[in-house]
């Protein structure tokens, strides 16, 4: 049963929490509508940020004077409520702050992969993967000749899951999307996760679309490994978030060299220091870190149930306002009232192309993404070179949803 919305859950009061929704272009408010790509920050964030430059910078970890204390506490405090907005077992140890979500996949092929995969390994990908999950390991497989085999798409939008046990059987690693980022569909990894590990497998999710829309707990999906970025989270760019279970990390090589990252170096060779901090060489991302901690306690003040709630409602109006409005709408994707399903709606406009249908909007101030959305082989799974997205935030609403509407009947104007 689909949960309802708290009746505190007002979008005008969550709109003035942040400044550039006040921008006006060609006589009209943004409408912003390109948040799986990079959402919009709240004013909490951007003063958390403002007020560690002016009052608390200082590199982290090797001062002992006291703004150099408290840079590091601010740090490690976000690094504590990036963990525990996912359940993480143990945040102080688990988290990685990297930066972006790609960085950490990086790291995972690189490290983990370097160390555990050699010729003739099997890994499992899907169809449906962001190049950020995709690219690292194909770049693994030209250096160590491992095998990827790949959870192919239905016609249901949805990963066929009629065979994992023989997909995954001797795999070493399944790593999966957890939410596309072009269909919007929300992976059912429970099934997947239960038959990797019954092969022996560990399993990564690509959280990237899903922790900053839906409660995640990395305990109870069972998963081993889970990226996330700040970007997406209502957080600045620069700072993403690799979890994985203590063990991982512990067995795993290093990423980088440099300062920070050690415990010990020689002329003739170096130790590393404990995890986390063996992941993060040279200064970190320390202001960025900070707005992230400002984002999730933003996030929680709101509550992600009820944002989970918004966003169900406000997605079923756009597909359906879509669709009884225009015949030559094709929308790629699980359709409205779909229980795991996204605000990510990604759609082809007739014969227009989507870069076509993304400028005329922009006309009407409506900010949406067109392109291959880094899904290249999505793409052509779905037989397009492009599609037209947009996708939905908890500071949207149908107001939105309407004018994102009336642009498209520009669209249409213009190019009939």
């Amino acid at each position: 049963m689909a949960t309802v919305a708290s009746p505190a859950f007002d979008v005008e009061t969550i709109k003035s929490d942040f400044p550039l929704l006040d921008r006006v272009q060609a006589g009209r408010k943004i409408v912003f509508l390109d948040s799986a790509a990079s959402s919009q920050r709240p004013r909490s964030v951007l003063n958390a940020m403002d007020d560690y430059y002016q009052t608390t910078h200082a590199n982290v970890h090797r001062g002992v004077y006291a703004i150099a204390e408290e840079a590091t506490r601010r740090y490690e405090e976000a690094r504590l409520l990036a963990g525990r907005l996912i359940n993480a077992p143990d945040p102080a140890r688990e988290i990685i702050f990297t930066k972006n979500v790609t960085e950490a996949y990086n790291l995972v092929a690189y490290s983990w992969g370097r160390k555990n995969l050699h010729d003739g390994d099997v890994i499992v990908l899907t169809e449906t993967e962001h190049h950020a999950n995709l690219v690292p390991w194909l770049m693994l497989q030209e250096e160590r000749k491992i095998t990827i085999r790949y959870i192919a798409m239905d016609d249901d939008y949805r990963l066929d899951l009629s065979d994992i046990e023989a997909v995954v059987d001797g795999a070493k690693l399944v790593s999966v999307t957890a939410a596309s980022n072009v269909l919007g569909t929300i992976t059912d990894l429970e099934p997947i996760t239960r038959a990797a590990h019954r092969a022996g497998a560990l399993v990564m999710a690509d959280g990237a679309q899903l922790v900053p829309h839906r409660r995640v707990d990395v305990q109870a999906l069972d998963v081993d490994l889970l990226g996330y970025t700040g970007h997406k989270l209502m957080g600045p760019t620069g700072i993403g978030v690799l979890w994985a279970r203590a063990e991982i990390l512990e067995e795993m090589p290093p990423f980088l060299g440099g300062g920070e990252m050690i415990s010990d170096v020689r002329l003739d060779g170096f130790s590393t220091t404990d995890i986390p901090w063996k992941f993060e060489a040279g200064t970190p991302p320390i202001a960025e870190a900070v707005g992230l901690g400002a984002a999730i306690t933003y996030l929680e003040s709101i509550g992600i149930d009820n944002i989970a709630a918004h966003e169900q409602s406000l997605t079923n109006y756009a597909i359906r306002s879509l669709q009884e409005r225009f015949d030559e709408i094709e929308i790629f994707g699980p359709g409205a009232d779909a229980e795991r399903r996204g605000g990510v709606i990604s759609f082809r406009f007739g014969d227009i192309h989507p870069h076509d249908v993304a400028q005329v909007l922009d006309e009407h101030a409506v900010c949406v993404r067109a392109g291959h959305h880094c899904a290249k082989p999505l793409m052509r799974r779905l037989g397009v070179n492009a599609t037209t997205r947009a996708s939905l935030y908890l500071y949207n609403d149908e107001h939105d949803i309407d004018a994102l509407v009336a642009g498209l009947e520009g669209v249409r104007k213009m190019f009939s």
